[in-house]
């Protein structure tokens, strides 16, 4: 019974789902409504418990920045010391001749993750970056 389909309705005004069905179409051929709106709930779970202490998650952490600023290796690796056994792998893309990108793969509790991502963002010469966290649930 676990996982035996249930039907419900949903009314929503005309315009919205116009709207939703374009994002059904763009999602391509393999889904339809029902998916596209099991995928959002499934997201809005995901979501909700990375937000709650305790949690365990995996984060991936986007950074530009600019390779010339002052002692700013030094810190990220660092920070990446300090954390070596939440951090699971590091990617290092050379953008252009100032600028680089990195991705950092994290594990460990939300507030551990989070904190980690927020001392690497609050570097000086880190220009912008982005912390997604996904829980690692199994939600059916």
């Amino acid at each position: 019974m676990a996982n035996d389909l249930m039907r419900f309705s949903v009314a929503v005004p005309e315009d919205l789902l116009i709207q939703f069905d374009q994002l059904v179409a763009r999602r391509g051929l393999a889904k339809n409504r029902s998916e596209v709106v099991r995928d959002l709930i499934r997201g809005a779970l995901v979501e909700e418990e990375c937000d709650l202490p305790g949690v365990e998650v995996m984060g991936s952490l986007t950074i530009v920045y600019d390779h010339h600023a002052v002692d700013l290796r030094d810190k990220l690796h660092g920070i990446q010391h300090d954390y070596f056994a939440n951090i699971l792998a590091t990617t290092h893309v050379h953008v252009d001749h100032h600028t680089c990108l990195e991705v950092i793969i994290l594990r460990g509790q939300t507030e551990l993750v989070q904190e980690v991502g927020n001392r690497i963002l609050g570097l000086k010469g880190v220009k912008n970056g982005h912390l997604a966290l996904t829980s690692v649930h199994d939600y059916a």
